[in-house]
C-alpha cells in the first residue's frame, strides 16, 4: 500500500511535492495547520482507512479518503476556509460537497439533507457553488446517502489532482495544535 503524507506545498515545487507525497515521510507539523478543524463534531471512530481496501460490497478498490463514523445527523464542519466548488448528488458519494482551499480540494460525502437546483440543504445549512466558508463552519450533517452501509462522513483531500491521506493531515493538525499550547 502506498503511503501518502502532507507537506507544506508553499515551500516546494510541484516535482518535489510529488516525490515527498510518494516517499512515505512524516507529515510536517507547522503552525499553519493548527487552523484546521476536525470535520466531525461527534466522533465515533474510523471505519475505513485511506488506500486500497475491500469495499462495502466485497470488491477490492482504491479508497480516496477516510471514513469517520458518527451518529446520524451529527454536525459536519469545514476543515479549512475556502469556497464551495461543487455540490454533489450521485449514487457513489451521495450528497456531498467539494470545497477549494488554495491548492487543496476537500471532499465530503454521504451527507444527509437534499440537493435541488444545485443547492445543498440540511437543517439551517444552505450551500451552493461560490459560497465562501470559514474554517469550522457548519456545512452539513452525517447521513447515509450514496454508496454507504451506515452513518459516516467520507472525507477526502486532493492536492494538484493527487489524493492525500487525510489521517496524515489530522496528525499534522494535532501536532501543530499541541505545539501552539
Amino acid at each position: 500500500m502506498a503511503h501518502f503524507t502532507l507537506w507544506d506545498c508553499s515551500k516546494a515545487s510541484a516535482g518535489s511535492l510529488a516525490v515527498l507525497l510518494l516517499s512515505g515521510g512524516m507529515a510536517w507539523a507547522e503552525a499553519r495547520w493548527s487552523q484546521g478543524v476536525f470535520p466531525v463534531a461527534v466522533f465515533s471512530g474510523y471505519t475505513s482507512h485511506f488506500g486500497p481496501r475491500i469495499g462495502p460490497f466485497g470488491g477490492r478498490e482504491p479508497h480516496h479518503g477516510i471514513d469517520i463514523a458518527a451518529p446520524l445527523g451529527s454536525p459536519i464542519r469545514n476543515w479549512w476556509g475556502g469556497v464551495v466548488q461543487q455540490v454533489i448528488n450521485d449514487g457513489h458519494c451521495g450528497l456531498g460537497l467539494v470545497i477549494q482551499s488554495g491548492p487543496y480540494e476537500h471532499v465530503y460525502c454521504h451527507l444527509s439533507g437534499s440537493v435541488q437546483g444545485g443547492v445543498y440543504r440540511s437543517g439551517s445549512v444552505s450551500l451552493q457553488a461560490g459560497n465562501r466558508l470559514a474554517s469550522g463552519t457548519l456545512i452539513g450533517h452525517v447521513g447515509v446517502s450514496g454508496r454507504s452501509t451506515g452513518p459516516h462522513l467520507h472525507w477526502g483531500v486532493r492536492y494538484g489532482g493527487r489524493w492525500l491521506n487525510p489521517a496524515a493531515i489530522l496528525r499534522a493538525m494535532a501536532a501543530s495544535q499541541r505545539q501552539g499550547r
